[in-house]
């Protein structure tokens, strides 16, 4: 009965969400319906205030700042006009008739330097309906480049990325964001390569049957003329993300003595393995938000405005992901979950294939890449460590293969950002989601499948 109500509950969770109902009230609400199929009846009060959210609060407190600087990062690149400057930059450079490819890259850059994918969608979407309009490919084509160059390969598998999916896996396995490089910019090209050339095959065959941009009364009628940077002044915090993050993570933070950790105010730890990722990013979106400022000073219309809403708009993110990390923790706390446990572990010998499938699950049910991943690596990933150890397998190949799986089966129909991006274009999942899925789903998938076979075969690189 225990295994069969964490399975009802994890159903209802995937059907309950993609219904629109907030995570935040299902979460803790269907981690207490598992616990009554096991009988626990007694244990709901203690359940929820000892494991619940001990665990959702733990999650804040550990990555409240990546969320909190990313999406400040966001909004003030928005706000300045710089993500603007940066897509028409890219448009204008790759040529408006390869319109998929710039729309791909202007968001592939725009994410890769830590700008939210929501404030990507916003700032290139009227760019990317003036450019198909003019070429006269199909508007549905429209989120499917947006997402790949949004979804997949700058937020999973590119080195250096300061996506949270990128950072989750730090504090497990003592990485970084730069862990595996090769095999991550091997997977990136993959992503890109293909999702770049499907969709440009795909645009070429529906116009050859007769199908054209199509009539969209609701489009943005023109762009909004404003004062934006210039395309390398607009480009500058996004190098100094990407540089900073690298030199303290690899140079400056690793020779820093931090022997004070292991004091109990600092969590007895031994070393600062598990927390130099974090810290990293930490501090390279902070020097990057107060160049942006500097660089702007004259160009902020309300630049207390702008902080507020980008701290803000780190709320809800943070609180959905650490609740679905509460709900996985009470999950894996019922007697129930140690045959669900068992067969995930026993899928195969390999540890990477094992934590593949389970974050893909997870990620798939909970239609959140950092979501899932954080439930299946609290759960699972001491286990997939100590695995990884016995086989001579690289923490940093764990790193990259689960950072990878998270952006898998998450955008299935019901994935948040999905129904955001669709909402966005003014289209719907009938219209569009096809396109959506084969660049988010099933080419991350063949690009995962060749990091597992090169990583078992070759190791980390």
């Amino acid at each position: 009965m225990g295994t069969l109500g964490i399975l009802i509950s994890l159903a209802l969770l995937m059907y309950l969400a993609y219904r629109g109902i907030n995570v935040l009230i299902l979460a803790p609400l269907l981690a207490l319906l598992a616990l009554l199929f096991a009988g626990d009846v007694g244990l709901l009060l203690p359940t929820y205030t000892q494991v619940f959210m001990k665990a959702m609060g733990g999650y804040v407190i550990q990555f409240f700042p990546l969320f909190l600087l990313g999406a400040l990062f966001g909004k003030l690149m928005d706000d300045s006009g710089s993500a603007r400057a940066i897509a028409h930059g890219i448009v204008a450079k790759v040529g408006s008739e390869r319109a998929i490819l710039a729309i791909v890259l202007a968001c592939g850059i725009l994410t890769y330097g830590g700008v939210s994918l929501f404030v990507v969608a916003f700032a290139v979407y009227p760019i990317g309906a003036a450019l198909f309009r003019e070429a006269g490919i199909p508007k549905r084509l429209i989120p499917g480049a947006i997402a790949l160059g949004s979804f997949t390969f700058t937020m999973t598998a590119l080195p250096g990325t300061p996506a949270i999916q990128n950072a989750i896996p730090n504090p497990f396995f003592g990485t970084d964001a730069f862990a595996a490089p090769g095999l991550g910019v091997i997977a990136g090209l993959i992503m890109f390569g293909l999702g770049t050339w499907w969709l440009t095959a795909q645009s070429r065959k529906l116009m050859a049957a007769g199908e054209g941009y199509g009539e969209h009364r609701d489009d943005p009628l023109s762009e909004e003329r404003r004062d934006i940077p210039g395309f390398w002044l607009a480009l500058l915090p996004i190098f100094v993300v990407i540089a900073l993050n690298f030199l303290m993570a690899k140079q400056i933070l690793p020779a820093v003595d931090t022997s004070y950790l292991a004091k109990p105010e600092y969590g007895g730890l031994q070393d600062a393995k598990s927390l130099i990722g974090i810290w990293s990013i930490i501090v390279a979106l902070s020097a990057a938000i107060v160049l942006l400022i500097a660089l702007h000073w004259k160009r902020w219309m309300d630049l207390k405005k702008s902080v507020n809403e980008g701290a803000f708009g780190s709320m809800l993110p943070i609180l959905n992901t650490a609740a679905e990390v509460g709900y996985g923790t009470v999950i894996a706390s019922l007697a129930g979950f140690v045959v669900i446990r068992d067969l995930v572990l026993g899928v195969s010998s390999n540890p990477l294939i094992s934590e593949a499938v389970a974050v893909n699950i997870l990620a798939g049910i909970t239609g959140s890449a950092s979501g899932g991943m954080s439930i299946a690596l609290k759960t699972l990933g001491e286990q997939y460590l100590t695995m990884a150890n016995a086989a001579g397998i690289s923490p940093e190949l764990l790193h990259r293969v689960a950072a990878m799986a998270s952006g898998c089966m998450d955008t299935l129909p019901h994935n948040g950002a999905v129904i955001s991006l669709l909402a966005i274009c003014k289209l719907t999942h009938r219209e569009s989601y096809k396109f959506i899925f084969v660049n988010t789903v099933a080419f991350p998938l063949v690009a995962l499948a060749v990091v597992i076979t090169l990583g078992t075969l070759f190791g980390s690189f």
